[in-house]
């Protein structure tokens, strides 16, 4: 069956069988780039620089929460 007639059949599927088919392809996708979880040393390094800038200038950061508001709020203008 080719892409193009497995997404034509997409719609006729219930949504039991449409879970279904989202958690194989869940599955599927997370086997791709399952890593155990381990940083590399350069994901280590740009994690260490960024608490290192936080920790000299406080003030240019803020917190997730408060993040999260303003760019909620922005998007409901």
């Amino acid at each position: 069956m080719s892409t193009v007639e497995i997404l034509e059949e997409l719609p006729k599927l219930s949504p039991e069988e449409r879970e279904k088919i989202r958690l194989k392809l869940a599955e599927l996708n997370r086997e791709e780039w399952m890593d155990d979880g381990e940083l590399t040393d350069e994901e280590k390094r740009l994690i260490d620089a960024r608490l290192d800038a936080c920790e000299r200038q406080p003030g240019s950061f803020m917190a997730w929460e408060e993040a999260k508001a303003k760019i909620l709020a922005s998007v409901r203008k």
